[in-house]
Order: structure tokens, then C-alpha cells, then sequence
């Protein structure tokens, strides 16, 4: 389960912010249309901006995995430009009352899980942070009361992936919280923010799954496109469908698609595919990376916008 983390009033307080009334699910759905078109614009410079990524990361024993999905993410961090940093929003850093962002010089590698091999919680991933950008980060997002903050680092949602896109570690990384408390529509309002990031060679990456149900997983279900229960694969399908015409009203209002009650029993691991796609401008293209499951409830499903 994903740690939350709460950002307290008083450090609030005392980095001057205030609490602030977030965009509703209904302002931020009547806006989409227009002002989605305006992310994927081309920088002043004509210089292309960095790509937006969203990556089903599932089990943390893909970061010492050999397999199908872990082969792909490191062909695909090959094909990728090289990042000034990256912004990860991984679902397993939630937070309550805020959004956070990580300023650490050097994040630590976090180690969020249990009863695992000895050898997943060797793993380290010494990545730089990079805290100006983090910092910048801070006054970009205008959906929330947004604090600079020390109390997390690199969780699994982050490392276990980048070990495979950037194995030496050294692009610098810092992470984005989910403010759990918040609904759909604010975490696709955050991302629209983060947009303005890509123009300062800034990877924006979510890393969560679009269909994610622990308790229903199969255990030793071969992976692959065809290994998933039915209902998973419905939802599955039903937002490889809204991305190939770009409808992210659905995609926001999720729940209204087939499967979603039991695809999104939680949603911690969808919001950041949230984060994602908006920070993706209309006119970007959802190219799939990857696709498939594992343990047959845990949708792999890989995007690149840009």
C-alpha cells in the first residue's frame, strides 16, 4: 500500500503558504477544451519540449526482473532525449492538505514495501535531485497549497523504473505528491501546470497503473496482452480508446467507464496517469510504449505524449 504522508499546517505556515479552495472537478472539466490546446504548444525558441511519460510500473521485483516490460523500458530510455530532470509522481507518495515537492540535494532511494528478497532492498538508486527546478515547481502549480519539503525521497513507483530508462542514475530526480484528498479533475489540473516544465528540459513522468487491484491479482499468471480478467481488460481497453481520440473529459470522469469499479477499487494508481496526460497538450498523440498485465489485474500499460 502506498505511504501518505501529511504536510502539516504549521510547515505550511511557516513557508508563508495558505490554504486555498482547489478547482472542482466541474470548473476543471467546462476549462478542458479550452485551454488543454494551449500545452502542447512550441516553445518561444522553436525548440522542442520534452515528452510527457506514463509508465505501469506493478510489482517492485520488475526493478531486478528480467522480462518482456523491464527490456522494453530500457530500449525505451535509449530512444528518449536526455532530460535536464524528472519530475516523477508516483503513486506511492500520497500526501493529505497539500501537494509536496521534493528538495533534496540527494534523495534517498526508498525501500516502501515488504516481504520482498533481500536483493530488491539492496537495490539503491543514488540519482541527484535537482533542487532549483524542484523549487520552480513549487510556484508553477496553481491548483493547491504547494511546500517545498524534505520528508520523502525515491520511492519504488520511481526508482524501480528508472533502474531500467537510466541505469547509471545520473539525470537528477525529483518527486510531485497526490494529494489524496483532492479528486480526479485537480490531479489532471496539476499536471496541466507541470506542462510549463517541459520547455526547461524537464521529463514529466507518472508512474502508477491504469488498472491496479491487489486483491484480485492472479498470482503466477503468465504476463502478457491476454493474461487479465475480463473487467480488467475492459477498462483497459475502454482508455486505450479515450487516448486514441484524445478524450480526457473520460478519461477524467473514469469511473463512468466499463470496469472501472473494480479496475479502480482505489485510485492512487491511476492519478498519475492523470498528472500525465495533462501535461500533454491535445495535439500530442498517446504513443503505447507497452502493453499488457501482470498477475492478470495489473495493467502495464506504458504512454509517451510529445
Amino acid at each position: 500500500m502506498p505511504m501518505t504522508t501529511t504536510l502539516a499546517t504549521s510547515e505550511l505556515g511557516r513557508r508563508g503558504f495558505l490554504m486555498g479552495t482547489a478547482l472542482g472537478a466541474t470548473a476543471v472539466l467546462a476549462s478542458l477544451a479550452c485551454t488543454v490546446q494551449t500545452a502542447g504548444a512550441a516553445t518561444a525558441g522553436g525548440s522542442r519540449r520534452m515528452p510527457v511519460v506514463f509508465i505501469g510500473h506493478g510489482t517492485p521485483m520488475n526493478a531486478i526482473s528480467d522480462n518482456a516490460f523491464t527490456r522494453r523500458l530500457s530500449a525505451w530510455g535509449r530512444e528518449l532525449p536526455r532530460p535536464t530532470a524528472i519530475l516523477s509522481v508516483s503513486a506511492h507518495w500520497l500526501s493529505r492538505g497539500a501537494t509536496g515537492v521534493g528538495v533534496q540535494p540527494n534523495p534517498k532511494t526508498i525501500h516502501d514495501f515488504g516481504g520482498f528478497p533481500q536483493a530488491l532492498f539492496d537495490v539503491e538508486y543514488p540519482a541527484p535531485g535537482h533542487p532549483a527546478l524542484a523549487r520552480e515547481t513549487v510556484g508553477a502549480v496553481k491548483q493547491s497549497p504547494v511546500i517545498a519539503t524534505d520528508q520523502w525521497g525515491l520511492d519504488h513507483g520511481t526508482w524501480s523504473v528508472l533502474k531500467h530508462l537510466y541505469p547509471k542514475a545520473d539525470v537528477p530526480v525529483f518527486q510531485l505528491s497526490i494529494d489524496y484528498d483532492k479528486p480526479a479533475a485537480f490531479h489532471y489540473a496539476v499536471g496541466r501546470d507541470l506542462a510549463a516544465l517541459r520547455d526547461k528540459g524537464v521529463l514529466v513522468m507518472g508512474s502508477g497503473n491504469v488498472v491496479h487491484n491487489l486483491r484480485a491479482t492472479d498470482r503466477g499468471t503468465p504476463d502478457g496482452p491476454s493474461a487479465s480478467r475480463p473487467w480488467a481488460q475492459s477498462f483497459d481497453d475502454a482508455v486505450k480508446s479515450a487516448l486514441a481520440g484524445r478524450d480526457d473529459r473520460a478519461l477524467v470522469d473514469y469511473a463512468k467507464l466499463e470496469g472501472a469499479a473494480t479496475a479502480v477499487a482505489m485510485p492512487d494508481h491511476y492519478y498519475p496517469f492523470l498528472y500525465a496526460l495533462g501535461a500533454a497538450g491535445s495535439g500530442e498523440r498517446a504513443k503505447t510504449v507497452y502493453e499488457g498485465f501482470q498477475s492478470g489485474t495489473l495493467s502495464m500499460r506504458c504512454l509517451q505524449f510529445g
